[in-house]
């Protein structure tokens, strides 16, 4: 795609080179682990009496095995779940597992990730899911939310939602910004759970694999605005997100988060230091950097993420993605529901933390 027109998602969020991307990506195809091959390593024995787990790949309900009632009348649940991780382990150690040409990483998103993730997203923000069923059960789909709370946790948890409460459990590929990728240990994981760099290449490609994406154009614009401009949208860049969603024929899905905005309340922005670190902003809360590490953890809000009703764009003809008017009015049109939405969830909203 070297002679490609690329439309970038945002004015914040530079795509970099295509080198540059290629050597983000960290290779590509399907391969081993991350680390490369490792050596041999022994093979893990199931425990006595039971099936071995599948050893290739992720383990189904339907491959894990059954569940024997035991002499007391329980279940073997326990035993199940130690085979199990035994061979989750197993298939790390030795490299026996697929990413995807993004650094995708499926088996450990779904086992572990996920796991980390679902505590604070079911008991700290209690988040509270609507429209799910906005969510084609397949096929790829371009989800656009507003972006805010100094750090992106609200992607997270956008993600934990669809993979948890759409009937087909779904996984969200988001889009982030190139700080994100460039961040030790931040950047592997955000790999690991399917995010990619914010292009309209990588992102027109994941939607022609059928995936769905999420974006969020407002940026660092969103995440980054101060407390007092809280739940008003930013600029959405230039609109290169309906541009692929129009040369793939992929529907729109509005969402909009309530909750986020409060959980670092940022008062004040100390850009100097902010330049100094190559941070796009350094956040002033009314907890951080006074209390120092204890400053960092976010205020227990409640959340509302509703998605909303689809926006269809396979209607339009090919040279649709080329009109800049019609790219105006889809992207104004789809900036103009999600504030509507979030008016409409704060007035309903009976307290922040409740």
């Amino acid at each position: 795609m070297a002679d490609a027109k690329v439309i970038p998602f945002d004015d914040d969020r530079s795509r970099g080179s295509a080198a540059q991307r290629q050597s983000r990506r960290r290779g590509g195809g399907s391969r081993r682990g991350a680390l490369g091959e490792p050596g041999e390593i022994g093979a893990v024995q199931p425990l006595p009496g039971r099936e071995r787990a599948q050893e290739d790949g992720p383990v189904s309900r339907e491959e894990q095995p059954p569940v024997r009632q035991t002499a007391d009348g329980r279940d073997g649940g326990l035993e199940r779940r130690v085979a199990a991780g035994l061979a989750f382990l197993r298939r790390r150690l030795t490299g026996d597992y697929e990413v995807d040409d993004f650094g995708y990483d499926e088996e450990l998103t779904d086992q572990v990730l996920m796991s980390l993730l679902r505590p604070v997203y079911d008991k700290y923000f209690r988040v509270e899911v609507k429209g799910v069923e906005n969510i084609p059960a397949k096929g790829g789909a371009l989800i656009v939310a507003n972006h805010s709370g100094t750090l992106p946790l609200d992607g997270l948890m956008m993600q934990v939602a669809v993979h948890d409460q759409h009937p087909a459990g779904r996984h969200l590929r988001l889009l982030a910004a190139d700080l994100v990728f460039v961040l030790p240990v931040v950047n592997e994981l955000a790999r690991k759970l399917g995010h990619t760099l914010a292009c309209a290449e990588d992102a027109e490609r994941l939607l022609g694999q059928g995936e769905l994406v999420g974006v969020m154009p407002e940026g660092f614009k969103g995440i980054g605005k101060p407390f007092s401009e809280r739940y008003k949208l930013q600029r959405f860049g230039r609109g290169g997100f309906v541009s692929t969603a129009l040369r793939q024929g992929a529907p729109i899905i509005p969402c909009s988060i309530v909750g986020a905005e409060e959980i670092y309340p940022m008062i004040g922005n100390a850009k100097t230091l902010a330049r100094l670190l190559g941070f796009p902003y350094f956040p002033l809360t009314p907890t951080f950097p006074w209390l120092g590490p204890l400053g960092a953890i976010p205020l227990p809000t409640k959340w509302t993420i509703q998605f909303g009703e689809p926006i269809p764009t396979d209607g339009y003809p090919p040279e649709a993605a080329e009109d800049p008017m019609l790219m105006f009015n889809l992207t104004d049109q789809v900036r103009e529901q999600i504030q509507h939405t979030l008016y409409k969830l704060l007035v309903q909203r009976r307290s922040v933390f409740f």
